[in-house]
């Protein structure tokens, strides 16, 4: 009988605790709200790159003979631009990008592909861009047919 008596006031006591507070909007600051408000406003906006072109092709080079290759990009998002990353698919090709420069709304950059021209015959290789845009990423891609044989010095594209 105790027992019951026990339970019985405890879970009325709960039930009156957890009533007393009625009117709980009366605690929220107008202030928190307008933050809360513009926070997500600017979670919503992301910033875009927009490559002058994401393929190049240099054509026949010899073997070992370095080239290199500037894509062009404007931010067309509503946010600055931050790269946090650009990899190739492999070491012989090096991507340069604005490191720790964030590219406002508007603004243009560059992205330097450096290749060393191992390998022969037909090459491809990607480089994933890693970016706060909506997708995350993007990609540019280099071609070239290599010569086995003699090597040359180095040549530049699109500068």
């Amino acid at each position: 009988m105790k027992k019951t008596f026990l339970i019985l006031g405890t879970v009325t006591l709960m039930a009156f605790a957890s009533c007393n507070n009625k009117n709980a909007t009366d605690k929220i600051k107008a202030e928190n709200v307008e933050q809360a408000a513009q926070r997500d406003e600017a979670s919503r906006k992301f910033a875009a790159m927009s490559f002058e072109s994401t393929e190049y092709d240099f054509g026949t080079i010899n073997q070992g003979t370095q080239v290199e290759k500037i894509f062009k990009f404007t931010n067309t998002g509503d946010a600055p631009l931050i790269i946090t990353n650009a990899t190739s698919t492999c070491g012989c090709t090096v991507p340069e990008y604005p490191k720790n420069k964030p590219i406002a709304p508007g603004e243009s950059g560059e992205l330097l592909v450096k290749y060393n021209g191992s390998g022969i015959n037909q090459i491809t290789k990607t480089v994933t861009v890693s970016a706060n845009t909506v997708k995350g990423s993007e990609q540019i891609v280099i071609r070239a047919f290599v010569n086995a044989g003699a090597t040359s010095p180095i040549q530049q594209a699109g500068h």
